[in-house]
């Protein structure tokens, strides 16, 4: 993984490379950027690109096998590990999963690694491991990289484990956490480190990724790069039409529709109660998307409602329901709450809550949110 096989992103590419040359590395870097943009890739790219530069003469080794660099990031027990999972477990499984799909989500990587339903975080064993990686002499006496992806999954213990560790490392270490969401991670953590936010992608840049490597025809390469938000793994679901995609447009469907009816039926309560278990069936993962691609859906009909309608990107294959019919009820009255109910059914989710009652509850609060009275 290169700076040049990242996807736009152009002006950080320099800055970090720039920095590299004159001698600027700081020993803590966060980076931070939603799905599908790219930080992943930039931190490999990035400790790619400081052992290249130190190792002139010396033959050029791939990032993922390179003995100076070195990852972490969730895991939990599976068939293949039964207890105290750490990392090096699944590093075969790692080397694949950046190798065929290094902008992918947390949810692809559990299911590359076969762990079902269950969340993965990075655990007090895994800083153990971290300590002991970080403590060997570096090959050729060059700088040693330790990646942390999805930091926001470390738990109190290892974030606790790692501070000193971050904030005061050994001569020519560097950390890189990165992170979809910065606020998770324990504030001491992130007031030691350089953090770099990376934007969303800019559709010109997506749209030829599109073109040129998936060979898309470049009208649907535009539509699926104006959809996609900025995220390049977004632009891949559209473009395959991942049936998960499918499956949350159906729910959200069935969500909204049987809210709509709970004011004049109070027996759709017992409906939402069962879409709620059938819901919570699912992984957190899942569970969390499905919050998101709601967030958005609501988001878009308000879009709609104002008539910013250049600003919509909603496709939908069910076609018995009508977005212009459903936007109406999407306005200044409600947007705000119904956009903090679902973040904050997002929040109990993460933090392993029953996710029944948690999405029972957000149910029976759209059914009031549905119907207010326009401001």
């Amino acid at each position: 993984m290169t700076f040049d096989a990242i996807i736009g992103q152009s002006f950080l590419k320099t800055h970090l490379k720039q920095g590299v040359s004159s001698g600027r590395i700081p020993h803590a870097q966060l980076y931070v950027g939603k799905l599908g943009v790219g930080a992943l890739p930039m931190a490999i790219a990035y400790a790619d690109y400081l052992m290249t530069q130190q190792e002139s003469g010396v033959g050029k080794m791939s990032p993922l096998t390179h003995p100076n660099i070195h990852f972490a990031y969730p895991v939990t027990t599976s068939d293949k590990v039964k207890s105290k999972p750490v990392s090096s477990n699944y590093l075969p499984e790692w080397r694949s999963f950046i190798e065929s799909n290094p902008y992918g989500s947390i949810n692809d990587w559990y299911e590359m690694i076969g762990v079902g339903n269950k969340q993965g975080n990075i655990g007090v064993d895994e800083a153990t491991d971290i300590v002991s990686k970080m403590s060997l002499k570096a090959f050729n006496g060059g700088y040693k990289v330790m990646i942390i992806w999805m930091a926001e999954k470390m738990n109190s213990m290892c974030a606790n484990k790692l501070l000193k560790l971050i904030e005061e490392p050994a001569d020519k270490t560097v950390f890189i956490l990165v992170t979809e969401d910065e606020e998770q991670l324990i504030s001491t953590i992130r007031s030691r480190c350089q953090t770099i936010h990376l934007n969303p992608l800019s559709e010109d840049a997506i749209k030829e990724v599109l073109v040129n490597k998936h060979s898309t025809e470049a009208s649907l390469a535009q539509n699926i790069a104006h959809q996609s938000e900025g995220s390049y793994s977004r632009a891949i679901d559209l473009l395959s039409q991942e049936p998960e995609d499918l499956q949350f447009e159906t729910w959200f469907i069935a969500w909204v529709r049987t809210a709509f009816q709970a004011k004049s039926n109070k027996q759709s309560i017992n409906s939402l109660m069962a879409w709620s278990d059938e819901i919570s069936k699912t992984g957190r993962e899942i569970q969390k998307q499905f919050l998101d691609y709601s967030l958005r859906f609501f988001r878009q009909a308000m879009l709609f409602n104002y008539d910013a309608k250049s600003l919509v990107f909603m496709k939908l294959n069910d076609k018995t329901f009508k977005f212009e019919n459903f936007a109406p009820f999407i306005d200044a009255s409600n947007i705000v709450e119904i956009s903090k109910e679902i973040e904050l059914a997002n929040y109990h989710i993460e933090r392993n809550a029953n996710a029944k009652i948690v999405l029972t509850d957000l149910s029976i609060k759209l059914t009031r949110l549905l119907h207010l009275k326009k401001a």
